[in-house]
């Protein structure tokens, strides 16, 4: 695909040189302006670099993409100015256009030449788009060559000054996502640490907040990861489909080994959320291979519909009995295991896709831009509180309560004071199938349509203020939050890590505390090991047990996919 060029220039190869002017006409030239990335940074594409590896479910946020040679084509309908094939680390910025001076200083100025062009302070190229050297050459330019030269300037020189380092730039690209990955997993350690009810049965104040939204954060939190391990752009069918799919399947792989090692676990202080997400990654798959045009109202028809579908199904499933998934069940009666983890248990699959779809959807949103996390907030919060607001309704003023009081049986409304604390504090990932009412609840894990709106639009504003947060520069203000961000980031991007140790811990004898007390000790401790590990080792130990044989499969295909191109071609 050829890219129309202005008057007055000419497309050349490296081996060809630029067509003669006349005497005294200005050098041709071509258009410098800034080029974005799929988050509006401004970037600049380096060719001929391999894509390296996407981080693990921690939440780097690497390109997956194969490496494309310097000179291949980009493919039918993909735009240089807009590329998002190529890895943000690799992205350099684009050359300011206005030089700045120094003065009493020696200067030093960083020029580009154009293919059989002369060297001009300041004039701009593409990097590497003539040679696949990612080398700056000392060296004066001469007509034909493609070098970056550096040369020196005398005191009171122009110069234009050293671009940003690439991995620099990318570790502070979007801190604002580890850092959301973070509140979950604080909140999340809440459910589990924390009270549920009282002795009289009511929920409490702790589990209103986090119960179920810090799930759902977490599950919007993991599209969004999918989003960037695909390079954040649909997945075409074919080798890259493939690739794609094996790599999200073998994560999927290893977090179910990880669940049923933990299978001894006690599930009445914490039921694993991991099986239930190998099986939800399982079926996300085909979803990083849709448009976003169709992929975005598909969420919206699985957060709607797929509740009301697994309220038809259920009566027809054996019942759950809400343990960790063991070896054994897996042997014994898959089946049932297969039922629990998909429709009737504390987080089933086929519910949490909903989420999944929506955080792909988000991931492929420029997260970076000020526009797009207010757009989060607000329309987070409109979600979240039409969603409480209609349930409010429905269950009060239009009989809901008197409904399901009178389709449930006496034991279960002598477990709570009353029946609005009954419909708020029983479900348990579902609502029963004793009456239709049930749908109209947003309690937490009841799997409704509403709590899975409700769930979301908490999940997106979060989402929304944290970036919102991450992104202040003001003088001033800037500085403490980035002393809250950064540890929360921190524990963000291990929280594989992190929340399997929790588990560890409230499971041995070592949690004798009280239950604010052993809440708070656990978040300190993971905070500090988290921003210690981060800083000494980087990726944390589980998250890297997960990537590793993902990228090894993922490496394998590639390579395997790239011999047999040669073979076609020989």
């Amino acid at each position: 695909m050829t890219r129309p060029q202005p008057p007055g220039t000419s497309r050349r190869g490296p081996d060809r040189s630029a067509p003669p002017r006349p005497p005294g006409a200005p050098a041709p030239t071509r258009p410098a302006g800034p080029r974005h990335d799929a988050d509006g940074v401004r970037y600049r594409p380096r060719h001929g670099v391999p894509a390296p590896a996407a981080d693990g479910p921690g939440g780097g946020h690497r390109r997956a993409d194969p490496p494309r040679g310097p000179g291949e084509p980009l493919g039918p309908g993909a735009r240089q100015a807009d590329r998002t094939d190529v890895p943000t680390q690799y992205l350099v910025p684009a050359p300011r256009p206005a030089a700045e001076t120094r003065p009493g200083t020696g200067t030093r100025s960083i020029s580009a030449t154009l293919p059989g062009a002369a060297t001009r302070p300041g004039a701009a190229t593409r990097p590497g788009a003539a040679t696949p050297s990612a080398t700056a050459t000392r060296a004066t330019a001469a007509a034909g060559s493609t070098t970056a030269t550096r040369t020196t300037a005398t005191e009171g020189s122009t110069a234009t000054p050293h671009a940003t380092p690439p991995r620099a730039e990318r570790a502070a690209r979007l801190p604002g996502v580890d850092a959301t990955r973070g509140v979950a997993l604080l909140g999340i350690i809440a459910v589990h640490a924390l009270v549920e009810a009282t002795d009289d049965g009511a929920p409490t104040p702790s589990y209103l907040v986090f119960g179920g939204r810090s799930a759902a954060l977490f599950a919007v939190l993991a599209g969004i990861s999918f989003a960037f391990m695909t390079g954040r752009a649909r997945v075409r069918p074919g080798p890259d489909l493939r690739t794609a799919a094996a790599m999200l399947a073998t994560r999927a792989g290893v977090l179910m080994a990880l669940a049923l090692a933990l299978s001894w676990t006690d599930p009445s202080i914490a039921a694993l959320i991991l099986p239930y997400y190998a099986v939800a990654f399982l079926l996300a798959i085909p979803l990083v291979a849709l448009p976003t045009r169709v992929l975005a109202p598909l969420a919206v028809l699985l957060c709607l519909g797929v509740p009301v579908g697994s309220q038809l199904v259920r009566p027809f499933l054996p019942l759950p009995d809400l343990g960790n998934p063991s070896v054994a069940d897996l042997v014994t009666d898959p089946g049932a295991l297969l039922s629990e983890l998909t429709l009737t248990g504390a987080y089933p699959a086929v519910v949490w896709l909903a989420y999944l779809a929506v955080g792909i959807v988000v991931g492929r949103l420029p997260l970076s831009g000020r526009r797009t996390a207010t757009a989060l907030l607000v329309g987070g919060v409109a979600a979240a509180v039409a969603a409480t607001g209609l349930s409010m309704w429905l269950l009060g003023p239009a009989g809901g309560y008197a409904a399901i009081a009178a389709a449930s049986p006496p034991e279960l409304l002598e477990s709570a004071p009353t029946v609005a604390d009954v419909v708020t504090g029983y479900p348990d990932g579902v609502t029963p199938t004793t009456t239709w009412w049930w749908l109209a609840t947003v309690a937490p894990h009841s799997g409704t349509p509403l709590d899975v709106v409700q769930t979301t639009g908490s999940a997106l504003a979060v989402l929304g203020a944290v970036l919102l947060l991450a992104s202040v520069t003001t003088r001033g203000v800037a500085g403490p939050l980035g002393y809250l961000l950064r540890p929360l980031a921190a524990a963000g991007s291990m929280t594989l890590t992190l929340y399997v140790a929790s588990i560890l811990f409230m499971n041995s004898a070592l949690d004798d505390l009280g239950p604010w007390e052993g809440y708070l000790w656990q978040v300190a401790v993971a905070v500090a090991a988290a921003t210690a590990w981060r800083r000494a080792v980087g990726r944390g130990p589980l998250e890297t047990l997960v990537s590793t044989p993902a990228h090894a499969v993922r490496d394998r295909l590639r390579a395997r996919d790239r011999s047999r191109g040669r073979d076609r071609v020989a």
